[in-house]
């Protein structure tokens, strides 16, 4: 009994030194200047990427500039993008921000997460030539996944992160691969220096606060438990929700079917999963979609949840 209570405290304790960890993430995300390169991994898909990041009078500025494919960067300040990708011709500037720990919704939308993980300490390690402290966030539930988080010590910044399937299979890996924790960066180093078009938008989401989401003619009846509406992504004329549970997020999209067959079902590479379902409402279609980091199974749950109102669909027939 001495034992087993013994071995619950040491549990509580990691615990909250776990929970200490967590708090210090959010703000680090942010508040910590320096430069380095980074990789992502998702599936079979490698990509690098350099980066500046400054925090200066309140103000978060940075410069990501891909290290392989096709050329160009992507410059941020404050809540101010700009986007040059000059091989690349039209793009959507939400999907260049690389997801996991540079999402928006990651950093912004990051709350208290002991609710649906169990926060662990899982021992020290050096990462890019810092120390750093691994933390354990092991899913409670088959609705999301669990993930691993490196920590640098001095800053509480993210240096390397895991998202993992419940069999512990590693599906998404960033890491830094050199990195300079440092407040001497100079302005030139948020310049554009790449030649092309540029585009531009607004980081700020349309917030809503709906405890049971709905989007412009559609409702969701179930999502998994957690997951709270973050943000109103555009989506052309469909109508769209994202939502968050504070490490992972999912979109939902719903508009009009399209004259061409779509295929249907679920895809995955790495910890993204795509589903894709019809929906015939009174002789009107609909496409909804349902994408992010969530298990296949959730998406489908999620997708067919989805509940189309008869004025959005008496609007498409009209179309």
């Amino acid at each position: 009994m001495a034992a087993s209570l013994m071995g619950q405290a040491v549990a509580d304790t990691d615990s909250e030194n776990a929970e200490y960890w967590l708090d210090r993430l959010g703000p680090a995300l942010n508040m910590t200047s320096y430069r380095g390169v980074f990789v992502y991994a998702r599936g079979d898909q490698v990509s690098s990427m350099q980066i500046a990041h400054r925090y200066q009078d309140g103000v978060v500025e940075e410069r990501l500039v891909p290290q392989d494919g096709a050329s160009g960067e992507i410059v941020r300040k404050g809540m101010r993008v700009v986007c040059v990708l000059p091989d690349h011709g039209r793009i959507q500037l939400d999907q260049v921000i690389p997801s996991g720990p540079f999402a928006e919704a990651f950093s912004s939308q990051f709350m208290p997460v002991s609710r649906w993980y169990q926060p662990q300490l899982a021992g020290d390690d050096r990462i890019a030539g810092y120390d750093v402290v691994k933390l354990a966030l092991k899913a409670k539930d088959d609705l999301r996944y669990s993930h691993q988080l490196w920590l640098e010590k001095s800053t509480g910044l993210l240096v390397k992160s895991h998202v993992r399937s419940s069999d512990g299979e590693v599906l998404e890996h960033f890491q830094f691969t050199s990195l300079e924790i440092t407040d001497s960066l100079s302005d030139s180093e948020f310049v554009i220096r790449t030649k092309g078009e540029e585009v531009a938008r607004n980081l700020s989401p349309e917030q809503t606060a709906s405890p049971a989401p709905r989007m412009d003619g559609w409702t969701l009846e179930w999502q998994p438990d957690g997951f709270i509406p973050a943000a109103a992504p555009r989506s052309g004329k469909g109508r769209a929700v994202a939502f968050s549970d504070g490490l992972a997020a999912f979109s939902v999209f719903v508009e009009p079917a399209r004259k061409i067959a779509m295929p249907t079902g679920a895809s995955r590479i790495g910890a993204t999963t795509v589903y894709m379902k019809q929906l015939d409402i009174d002789g009107a279609g609909f496409f909804v979609t349902v994408v992010g980091e969530i298990p296949p199974t959730t998406a489908r749950k999620v997708a067919e949840s989805v509940r189309v109102d008869d004025t959005l669909a008496f609007g498409a027939i009209g179309q």
